[in-house]
């Protein structure tokens, strides 16, 4: 029997690698920016065309490379990082596969100029599909300028498979950020189809974080810090009540490296349990310093997932940390045994006494006595003024019943007298006319919806001719704003309400990107926005069904939707819009209704093209005939 086994062509294993390291062109500005931080580089500039399906190119001025090692770098397990088994528990640098470039060659072409300091000329190599077309000496700075375009161009399948611009760009500075945070003494500058999107100069951490995320996110920071013999924990968390439904500003980095680590998450949640509301996140950025020994970074093909040798232990370190840094800087509760100095008692007033308040009291003031007995009983002695009041004061009492009997019992005699003099024989008050039909109102109000009543503050309750009907009120009225949300955007008939002042909310560029790829749609509903400038979006005009307290809570709904399920365009795009918009703008279960809202919710939801279910498939009312009813009873 002949042998069938044999070895794969370096073309095709260079394919194979390509989809385990790059997914999308964000995996390429991954591994091609990591290169630029292992060379040394201070400054590293990112250029993207058309969401880097045109062109990526990353430039540094890094040591740079030989000619003989720009072109062994392009084979595969080429790499100066490691050299044998025992270095992969000594690594203090990003890549060290050796896969990256050859498999970005494989799927790309690929144009690379680098050139080492003290050369005179530098080498430029040009590879399609893995196959080197050119290889010659250029002039070229000092580092490395590394090309990739049209990436997946001899795999159409998995060209196919990439999402729209906006999708891809949104990847793009995602992963953008993780580097840019973990290195913040290099400077970073990124560019969109020639705008500048980013331009992070040298700085700390602190500020480089404020840099990305706007201005605003400086005020929203706490900052953590720990330093033990296991790990030295440093960074921010962000303060409680900015916390968000998105997951989007939650980065840890281990040895300057982004990882995701749920089990570390779940420390910093049981640090705010109490602090934040139901279904929303904090943010936090944190810095974890570890004897490489101590972990193992080679357990997933992304290098995003490490093991650490001792788990447990940094998990309560970690939850104590931000406990600690949170009751610090007064954001939570704490129990503090230590004497505050700012509490004590001044010195000279440690031994002083304290004085007894003196209070002085008018014994001869009446306010019943008029001017001129209280003036001669301030000068009468108590006993006789005293005496004088019961008889005044019975007096002044009597008063009070003149003129009750009289035709008009609103116009004193003094008034009336007034009026004579002024020669008004009579005198009209306005007032409300009191009829006898109030009560008859209400009774036929009562009538109308008598059927129809709310149940425990979530359901509502109506007969029909075969029995009853309970609706969910939430899920109702989520259901009838889908399909008016629906109608105003395919139509584009929206109504909208101006704002007396326009609302400024801030926004991460991730998030700017986000809404990007929907703001046509938001526009069709009745969004009108103004100008966004240095990372806060300016609102305008509000749809008529959205009141302004619920515009920050309802975009930030939307944003966690597209974060979730981005997806690519048409139908499923407005679709995936009203449903978020529809879920958060609909009357929650607890909310009390009044008469015409219940009878509104009950109409409405009947008269909506599909009222059994809401946009998520979820029942929106339930029915019981009377044979159901009576068998309840047997």
């Amino acid at each position: 029997m002949s042998n069938i086994i044999q070895l794969l062509p370096d073309h095709v294993a260079n394919q194979i690698a390509a989809g385990e390291v790059v997914q999308r062109p964000a995996s390429v500005v991954k591994e091609l920016l990591e290169n630029a931080i292992d060379a040394k580089a201070s400054y590293i500039k990112l250029i993207i065309k058309e969401a880097g399906k045109t062109l990526i190119q990353v430039i540094d001025d890094g040591v740079g490379m030989s000619n003989t090692d720009a072109r062994l770098s392009f084979e595969r397990h080429a790499t100066s990082k490691i050299k044998s088994a025992e270095d992969l528990f000594h690594l203090d640098t990003k890549g060290f596969r050796g896969e990256a470039l050859a498999s970005i060659a494989a799927i790309a072409h690929v144009e690379l100029k680098t050139k080492q300091e003290g050369d005179e000329v530098g080498a430029e190599i040009k590879i399609e599909g893995s196959k080197i077309t050119s290889q010659e000496a250029c002039v070229t700075p000092k580092g490395t300028s590394i090309c990739v375009k049209n990436l997946f161009y001899n795999i159409p399948a998995r060209r196919n498979f990439l999402k729209s611009n906006a999708v891809e760009l949104r990847h793009i500075i995602d992963e953008f950020h993780r580097v840019t945070m973990a290195h913040p003494d290099i400077r970073f500058d990124m560019y969109h189809n020639g705008s500048e999107i980013f331009n992070l100069p040298v700085s700390n951490y602190r500020q480089r974080i404020v840099n990305i995320f706007s201005g605003k996110t400086n005020e929203k920071l706490v900052p953590i810090s720990e330093e033990t013999d296991l790990v030295t924990i440093s960074g921010f968390v962000g303060k409680p009540e900015y916390a968000k439904k998105t997951r989007g500003e939650q980065f840890f980095f281990v040895n300057h490296r982004y990882i995701k680590s749920p089990y570390l998450n779940h420390a910093v949640n049981a640090a705010f349990e109490g602090l934040v509301k139901e279904k929303t996140h904090p943010s936090y950025f944190i810095y974890l310093e570890v004897n490489p020994e101590t972990v193992d970074i080679n357990i997933h093909p992304t290098k995003t997932e490490i093991k650490f040798e001792d788990e447990h232990a940094l998990y309560a370190m970690l939850r104590s940390t931000i406990k600690h840094s949170l009751g610090q800087f007064n954001v939570a509760p704490i129990l503090d045994f230590d004497r505050d100095a700012t509490m004590d008692t001044p010195y000279e007033y440690k031994n002083k006494a304290a004085q007894i308040p003196k209070v002085e009291v008018d014994r001869n003031f009446n306010p019943f006595k008029e001017s001129s007995s209280s003036s001669a009983g301030s000068q009468s002695s108590g006993k006789s003024s005293f005496s004088s009041f019961k008889k005044e004061s019975a007096g002044n009492w009597e008063n009070l019943y003149v003129g009750l009997e009289s035709e008009d019992p609103i116009t004193s005699p003094t008034e009336a007298k007034t009026e004579k003099e002024e020669g008004f024989s009579t005198i009209e008050f306005e007032s409300a006319e009191v009829t006898g039909s109030l009560f008859e109102d209400d009774e036929k109000k009562d009538l109308v919806h008598q059927n129809t009543y709310q149940l425990q503050k979530k359901y509502i309750v109506t007969t029909i001719k075969s029995g009853m009907v309970i609706i969910h009120q939430h899920r109702a009225h989520q259901r009838i704003l889908y399909e008016e949300l629906l109608r105003s955007i395919t139509m584009a008939s929206s109504v909208s309400q101006q704002l007396l002042f326009p609302l400024k909310i801030s926004l991460s560029k991730t998030e700017m990107a986000l809404l990007d790829t929907v703001k046509e749609q938001l526009e069709n509903t009745g969004f009108v926005f103004g100008d966004d400038n240095l990372g806060e979006l300016e609102i305008t005009a509000i749809p008529s069904v959205v009141g302004e307290k619920e515009v920050g809570t309802l975009l930030e709904q939307l944003i966690s939707d597209l974060e979730n399920d981005v997806p690519d365009s048409g139908f499923s795009q407005t679709d995936a819009l009203a449903k978020s918009m529809a879920k958060s703008i609909a009357v929650r279960t607890g909310t009390e209704l009044g008469a015409e809202q219940i009878q509104y919710l009950a109409n409405s939801l009947f008269a909506c093209t599909e009222p059994t279910i809401t946009p998520d498939n979820k029942t929106t009312f339930i029915t019981f005939s009377v044979d159901e009813i009576d068998k309840k009873f047997f």
